[in-house]
Order: structure tokens, then sequence, then C-alpha cells
């Protein structure tokens, strides 16, 4: 069964064009990577600081492993320096 996920991230002010290139990299790199994701996906909230990045994983195996990727741990700490706070997460089982 598919798993979901919906990560919300809060970016500091100033950073975003930094940030949004560094996430393409990062969506580029889960593209070619992963065969175990269906799609991830990057989207601007109503608030420009606020980012949705949406998600979905074949199954739980290809959601750790998406997880434990060098990708995802290497592109994921270079994010780091743009957020304003942690990821707020919610995982979702596809019906």
């Amino acid at each position: 069964m598919a798993i979901g996920m919906i990560a919300r991230l809060k970016i500091q002010e100033g950073k975003n064009a930094e940030f949004e290139e560094i996430f393409l990299r990062l969506q580029a790199a889960v593209k070619a990577n992963e065969p175990g994701c269906n799609f991830y996906s990057l989207h601007r909230s109503s608030d420009p600081q606020t980012y949705v990045v949406l998600e979905q994983y074949a199954d739980e195996a290809s959601m750790k492993a998406h997880s434990a990727s060098d990708h995802f741990r290497t592109i994921g700490r270079e994010m780091g320096s743009c957020m304003a706070g942690r990821p707020e997460l919610e995982q979702l089982e596809a019906v």
C-alpha cells in the first residue's frame, strides 16, 4: 500500500531562492535514484515563507530508503541553512 507524506517547511526571510534551488537538486536526485517514489513535489503556500512537500512512496521500505539515501542526507543538510525551524511531518496511508 502506498505511503504519503506531507512536509511543511518554514524558510528564513531572504532564503527562498536558495532553498528552491537546493530542493530542485534534491527532487532531481530522488527522481533519478528512487524507483519506489511515486512523486516528490514542492509547493509554495500562501505564506511565502512556508513550503509544502507532497511525497508518495510505493511502500514503507521505499519511504525508509528515501530517508536513508545519501542524496537526501547530503542535500537535506544544505537545506538546513535555509530553514526557520524543524519541518512538520504528516504521514498518510493511501486508500
